[in-house]
């Protein structure tokens, strides 16, 4: 029987882990493409969350509205992001990922999970089996408490 104090060590160190690996895996992606972690975060952002517009993206990331608009620039003019106008205020503009931004997002998903390919190929399928089962439950607490 594990108490709660193993529980939350062990917990701890494998989010540490996990983080820690990940985090490394975007910026090394991030790095690769010439793109600051700032215009790599809009565009994930963007991805999970959707169009968006400026003040949304300022306020997101706590950043003034002149340093959203400078790093969303960039963006458009490498083609990752597209400006429309708003539907609902025609004097917004409205930010979407382009394409490109998606294709980009995907290689660097896949980039990011690398590790994880690795990492599981090196357990059996009863260890497997028992991870799945574990982040079953810590995933369905999870949304549980985001709701």
């Amino acid at each position: 029987m594990t108490n709660s104090s193993q529980f939350t060590k062990s917990l701890r160190a494998w989010m540490d882990v996990f983080m820690h690996r990940s985090m490394h895996g975007w910026n090394h992606f991030a790095k690769s493409t010439g793109l600051s972690m700032p215009q790599f975060s809009i565009l994930m952002q963007l991805h999970h969350k959707g169009p968006c517009g400026m003040s949304e993206v300022s306020d997101r990331f706590d950043i003034t509205a002149a340093a959203a608009s400078q790093l969303v620039e960039k963006l458009v003019q490498a083609g990752y992001l597209e400006r429309t106008e708003d539907p609902i205020d025609r004097r917004a503009k409205l930010l979407t990922l382009s394409v490109r931004g998606e294709v980009l997002i995907q290689q660097g998903t896949e980039e990011r999970y690398r590790w994880m390919n690795d990492l599981t190929s090196k357990l059996n399928a009863e260890e497997r089996a028992k991870v799945v089962e574990a982040l079953n439950i810590l995933t369905n607490a999870a949304q549980k408490h985001e709701k």
